[in-house]
């Protein structure tokens, strides 16, 4: 296995965004080798396939990059649709050292050549101008998909088209299809470019992509390991554990032009062989109690869907200004520091520092340095240089001294020191250095993320899809918000509160509608859903009476579990999944439904969304009420802060949706039995806390 890197030398010391690889043997992986360059990498890769010819064994060789482009590429730019063709041309076209290749320079010549605007890459990370390739996604036309059909499957993948930028993978795939056309020139017949060709040569080159084992990456990633060296050896002990007939079913794939990777679409398969003992994916009992268990505490049940739960939602890049609130795909890297250059941080006059004590007088040189206007000379050693606030300090100056400090006056411009060399100035990258990690994935963007990545050059940013969840109410007795309501029936208040709870929480509500208690009718509703959301919001029919349609219809696709939870208010919470998508029946009663949804909705769709698990913030504030709690269940009363005690609502009683109107949030009490008095602590969980 082989992490590809279309970077320059990487230096000496092992570090991440480098070229690692890693051989494994019967199940075995040995230490994962850091090569500094392409040029050493090619060395070694040709090494090791002349040794295994010679030992006459056969070699699975993976790569981490798209052997293929989106479906038409190939015709477009070498008259046939054959992804071999376009492997030539680039070895052909491609000028690479250790020092730097033209791979910014060659996307600009096949944009210039595939049409008359710029397109289908983009994203120039130099800071001179290239002819056809647009610094961003303006203008930009793109005749072919953005992405193969592999990537539109696989979690976490990134369009072949960025060259620069988070996330771009787009001269990896230049400078590696290069060196795989270069491979099979060195051993003529015995490669096989897999899927292009059958799997039957000494060598088969295949398609790898570390994120369909990133469970098992992640959890052997500890303080101080390269992340890069991980992947490398927890996929090739992958491949190498598979049994023949599992390997067999990974390569029977039919993509003649864009290509495939290897055990997409057998992931189960793939974490088992990566380690047998890595939580599974999403299955039908992924919500299952462990034996024996009845009553559920509530922190139980919160762990256990902290540990089954993992994102669902993909990829996508965005111009910054579409990226507010979104979660972030991937690590931001500095395209340049921040400040790019030493700068002043007040208008005055800079010099070479430092000032002695007592008053000093230094010549005036000729000109000034502004903002966007820097000073094009060298100010020579005894001088000083008319500066304005956030200017470049040229050479020859690295100190600055403020205008309300000077006289000026015949050329001069004299103050009293003494003063430090650097005052009033602002160091290159203090800030932030270049190809430093400013934000790492799982953050939501806020507004000044997008201005810290706008400040070290960045226009657009890799963000996950936002998470669809729906919402779906249920029972015969529920009729529309100012329809007109028959005898026995209510309005449907809770349809209206979690989907306006959802937008709150940064995730794309879909509302389904209502279903009456009719099973089939639920069920055609879900199946639609699942084609259309990632998680499903049910409000009522989640207990185990003749009419509680959810849960029935879960127990009858084996996926249900009802946990009982230890909470009030609430009634038994129905986890399950239908056709894959994770369904939480919550119950029918307002105040129980908002409750369950803070409690254990939000932080599992966190966890699906790829923003990780959220813990509400809480304050600790002295009680306005009195209350004698019993032991066994934990408690959450509607509450509101009033000259800095919690007051809460005159009723405890789950129907009353006036309280949840009248309350700021939620008052906490712990499991145990406890009796309360007015002026004693309590754990105070404001609606803001979770985003409300």
């Amino acid at each position: 296995m082989v992490d590809w890197s279309g970077g320059n030398d990487t230096g000496s010391a092992p570090r991440k965004d480098a070229i690692w690889a890693c051989v494994a043997r019967e199940g075995e992986a040995e230490a994962p080798v850091y090569l500094r360059n392409r040029d050493l990498a090619e060395t070694w890769l040709a090494e090791l396939i002349a040794d295994e010819l010679a030992a006459g064994r056969r070699l699975c060789l993976g790569f981490d990059f798209p052997f293929g482009y989106p479906a038409g590429f190939a015709r477009a730019l070498t008259g046939r649709a054959d992804p071999l063709a376009v492997w030539a041309w680039m070895a052909e076209h491609l000028e690479d050292s250790p020092a730097g290749n033209n791979r910014f320079d060659l996307a600009g010549q096949i944009n210039r050549t595939l049409g008359d605007g710029p397109g289908p890459f983009w994203f120039n990370g130099l800071k001179r101008e290239i002819d056809g390739l647009p610094r961003g996604l303006d203008g930009r036309v793109n005749p072919f998909a953005e992405r193969r059909a592999a990537e539109a499957q696989a979690s976490g993948t990134f369009t072949c088209w960025q060259m620069g930028g988070a996330g771009a993978v787009g001269g990896q795939v230049m400078t590696g299809l290069a060196l795989l056309h270069r491979l099979r020139g060195r051993f003529p017949g015995q490669l096989a470019a897999w899927p292009f060709e059958p799997a039957d040569r000494p060598v088969v080159l295949v398609e790898t992509w570390p994120t369909l084992i990133d469970t098992v990456v992640r959890a052997r990633t500890g303080p101080g390991d390269i992340r890069d060296a991980v992947q490398v050896s927890a996929v090739a002990g992958a491949l190498s554990r598979l049994e023949p007939a599992t390997l067999g079913r990974m390569l029977d794939v039919t993509a003649p032009e864009e290509g495939w990777i290897l055990g997409l679409g057998h992931e189960a398969a793939l974490m088992a062989a990566a380690d047998p003992l890595a939580p599974p994916p999403l299955r039908n009992d992924c919500f299952a109690l462990p034996a024996g268990v009845d009553w559920t505490p509530v922190d139980a049940a919160l762990a256990l869907l902290r540990d089954r739960l993992t994102p669902v939602t993909g990829p996508e890049t965005l111009p910054l200004g579409a990226a507010l609130g979104r979660v972030l795909a991937a690590p931001v890297t500095a395209l340049r520091a921040n400040p790019p250059q030493p700068n002043t941080a007040v208008d005055g006059y800079g010099f070479a520092g430092p000032a002695p004590d007592g008053p000093v007088r230094l010549p005036l040189c000729e000109g000034r340095s502004a903002a966007g206007a820097p000073f094009g000379g060298v100010v020579p050693a005894g001088q000083a240089l008319r500066v304005l606030t956030g200017a470049a300090l040229p050479e020859g100056v690295d100190t600055v001294v403020l205008d309300e400090d000077v006289s000026v006056g015949r050329g001069q411009v004299a103050f009293h020191g003494p003063l430090k060399r650097g005052a009033n100035t602002r160091r290159a990258g203090e800030d932030v250095a270049e190809g430093e990690v400013i934000l790492q994935p799982g953050r939501v963007l806020t507004p000044a993320d997008l201005a810290l990545i706008a400040a070290v050059g960045l226009g657009e940013v890799a963000v996950r899809r936002p998470l669809k969840v729906g919402v779906l109410s249920t029972g015969d007795e529920i009729v529309e918000p100012g329809a007109e309501a028959g005898p026995g029936q209510i309005f449907d208040a809770n349809r209206v509160m979690l989907l306006s709870m959802l937008a709150r929480f940064g995730v794309a509500p879909v509302d389904l509608g209502r279903v009456p208690d009719d099973r089939d009718a639920l069920r055609e509703r879900l199946d639609g859903a699942a084609g259309e959301v990632q998680a499903v919001l049910t409000s009522g029919g989640a207990s185990a009476g003749d009419e509680d349609h959810v849960s029935a219809l879960l127990r009858e696709a084996g996926a249900l579990q009802e946990w009982r939870i230890a909470l009030k208010p609430g009634r038994p919470l129905a986890l399950g999944l239908w056709q894959g998508v994770p369904v939480f029946g919550l119950p029918g009663n307002p105040v129980a439904a908002m409750v369950c949804t803070l409690i254990f909705a939000r932080p599992a769709l966190g966890l699906l969304a790829g923003r990780g698990w959220q813990e509400p913030w809480a304050i600790e504030v002295p009680a306005a009420f009195a209350k004698r709690k019993k032991p066994g269940r934990r408690e959450y009363l509607r509450a509101r802060l009033r000259d800095g005690r919690a007051e809460v609502f005159k009723s405890e009683g789950s129907g009353r949706i006036s309280g949840l109107s009248w309350a700021e949030g939620l008052v906490e009490l712990a499991d145990g039995g406890r009796e309360i008095r007015p002026g004693d602590p309590v754990r105070f969980l404001p609606f803001s806390a979770f985003g409300l």
